[in-house]
């Protein structure tokens, strides 16, 4: 009996016309990846129990900002924190900073908010953490900044209408000791050395103030600890292993962040105590 192909055509796998789209969006898909990332598709994250928060460009307060600046908007920020405050898998938070500063009460906001939380905050300061930023990178219960990373100190200015009257730099004085009290309270800095790098001159051409870089951040006592992303997940990581402990098995949060603070080397981040 001769062959008959179209016996066999039944049997052949053939593409079906449902399938076409599917491999074209596929295809489109990673070509735009490719085009985005310069990879085929990023990293999937897997499921963890650390929340990453980074507050990057300017903190935009109660004006919006020109379009072409980055920024952080605090009404973005402080839902995300009361989310991971209430969500029961989210056991610490990591806040990464690379910014310029900003509005001085939306900044503070924030930093209030991140100081608040029940759990175990550790902050990173990378590039910088400037002005406002400041406050901000010393809210966590452990602050790390990288060896090259800076933080500018400086007053606290006023943009728009001034009425030159009395009350204008009372309310300017009020204002700034809100940041100086945060913190002083809030870091191993001293009111008196954190005010001299405020207030300082000749170093900022076109300000009042002073530029601490890694080193001198920590030997001033505002950060604890230099260091960049893994030491900071470690410190975090083991105030969530000292948290998780029964009471009477841990100490207090703030034993592990000073005991870290030793590990460091010469402890220069607990070399004084800040005023209350």
């Amino acid at each position: 009996m001769p062959y008959d192909p179209s016996q066999n055509k039944g049997n052949q796998s053939e593409p079906q016309p449902q399938d076409q789209p599917q491999e074209e969006k596929k295809k489109s898909a990673a070509i735009e990846s490719i085009q985005q990332l310069g990879t085929t598709g990023p990293p999937v994250p897997a499921e963890s129990n650390i929340f990453c928060m980074t507050i990057i460009g300017q903190v935009e307060g109660h004006l919006i900002l020109p379009p072409q600046n980055k920024t952080t908007k605090y009404e973005h920020i402080i839902p995300q924190l009361v989310a991971a405050e209430q969500n029961p898998k989210i056991e610490g938070v990591l806040i990464v900073l690379n910014t310029v500063g900003g509005d001085v009460e939306a900044g503070l906001a924030i930093a209030e908010m991140i100081a608040s939380l029940s759990k175990p905050v550790v902050t990173l300061v990378l590039g910088g953490g400037h002005s406002i930023g400041v406050p901000i990178a010393v809210s966590g219960d452990l602050s790390f900044i990288a060896e090259t990373a800076t933080m500018t100190i400086h007053p606290i200015r006023m943009n728009g209408l001034v009425i030159g009257v009395p009350q204008t730099f009372e309310y300017l004085e009020k204002m700034q000791e809100r940041v100086v009290r945060f913190v002083t309270s809030h870091s191993n800095v001293t009111e008196a050395t954190f005010k001299e790098l405020m207030f300082k001159t000749g170093e900022l051409t076109r300000d009042i103030g002073t530029t601490v870089i890694g080193a001198d951040a920590v030997k001033h006592g505002l950060i604890d600890e230099i260091g960049g992303l893994g030491e900071s997940l470690k410190a975090l990581n083991r105030l969530i292993e000292s948290k998780r402990a029964p009471k009477d098995a841990r100490g207090d949060i703030d034993a592990v962040v000073a005991a870290s603070a030793l590990a460091a080397g010469d402890g220069a981040g607990l070399e004084a105590g800040a005023p209350q």
